[in-house]
């Protein structure tokens, strides 16, 4: 396969409106960053598979059905009888900006076992990503952790966007460790503008950047929301444009992004990478993730390969 993605899979309670007594509605969208980038990238043209975990539940079954009808191979997602499915609360602001409350405290996600990370998979798999989210719990933090590391010994790239919910854990100091714990083991990583700081100990992109790339990071990719992207190839730097839109909603922006990108970039040798090439496959990112701010939810409004042709 092209890419596996590894971690939390939830349900996004969004908000839609009122009904005629004021009482707030909900829609109960798919979502987990790790669960969006894999129908991203395979709505894109990837081949892509997906290990998480989910409860033996009605949201359950609808995230694994989600999945399925996208594309993605769910074989290996674990099904847990005794903890439910996790949910996020997410506010959507007049600007499309997001915010996310999260009932996922000894829920599903969070018991991901590393025996259900199995080593035939990892040996399968040209790219492999994680996020951060799946990293605030035990014994889902382990268990990724012996992944990530199983899987690079066998070959893998290792693709790694840290998104930072303050709300999951309980001292910043704690969070900012966890999320450098992996850097070392990292070829793509994928921060947003707000994010690099805390990895980096830097605001400055071209400098935060350096000092990651001083980690063994060969490609550092920073978001810059509607202003498009900073790379970092080795030595090189650059700045690929957005595109201007009428923004709805901004969730799922960046995993649209990091899935586009890294639909073009598992045919890649990150080795021969050229300049030129890797900002016409930023580009191509940066037109998906514009396009996926003017619907509203994290998979739902993710382009396919014929919106962006």
């Amino acid at each position: 396969m092209d890419i596996l993605s590894i971690g939390e899979i939830l349900i996004d309670l969004t908000q839609t409106g009122v009904n005629a007594k004021g009482v707030p509605l909900y829609a109960a969208n798919p979502g987990g960053a790790p669960a969006n980038l894999s129908v991203a990238a395979f709505r894109l043209g990837a081949r892509t598979a997906f290990i998480g975990k989910v409860g033996d539940d009605a949201f359950g079954r609808y995230l694994t059905d989600v999945l399925k009808k996208d594309g993605v191979d769910v074989s290996a997602l674990a099904v847990d009888a005794m903890h439910p499915t996790s949910l996020a609360v997410v506010s959507v602001d007049a600007n499309g900006e997001r915010s996310f409350t999260f009932y996922r405290r000894s829920h599903a996600d969070t018991m991901l076992m590393e025996e259900e990370i199995q080593d035939f998979l990892l040996k399968q798999a040209h790219m492999v990503h994680f996020g951060s989210v799946s990293l605030t719990a035990e014994p889902a933090r382990g268990s990724l952790l012996s992944a990530i590391r199983r899987a690079r010994s066998y070959g893998a790239v290792i693709t790694y966007d840290p998104n930072y919910r303050a709300r999951l854990w309980d001292d910043p100091r704690e969070a900012i460790i966890v999320m450098r714990q992996p850097l070392p083991l990292v070829d793509i990583l994928k921060v947003s503008e707000e994010e690099l700081p805390l990895l980096s100990g830097s605001e400055d992109w071209e400098e935060g950047s350096r000092r990651l790339m001083e980690k063994g990071i060969p490609l550092i990719l920073v978001t810059l929301g509607e202003a498009g992207c900073f790379y970092r190839l080795g030595h090189l730097t650059g700045r690929v444009h957005g595109f201007p839109a009428k923004v709805v909603d901004t969730n799922g922006a960046g995993d649209t992004f990091f899935g586009a990108a890294l639909s073009k970039l598992c045919r890649e040798d990150l080795s021969r990478l050229s300049q030129e090439r890797l900002e016409d496959i930023l580009t191509f990112a940066n037109r998906a993730a514009s396009l996926s701010t003017t619907r509203a939810g994290a998979i739902p409004s993710m382009p396919r390969l014929e919106e962006l042709e």
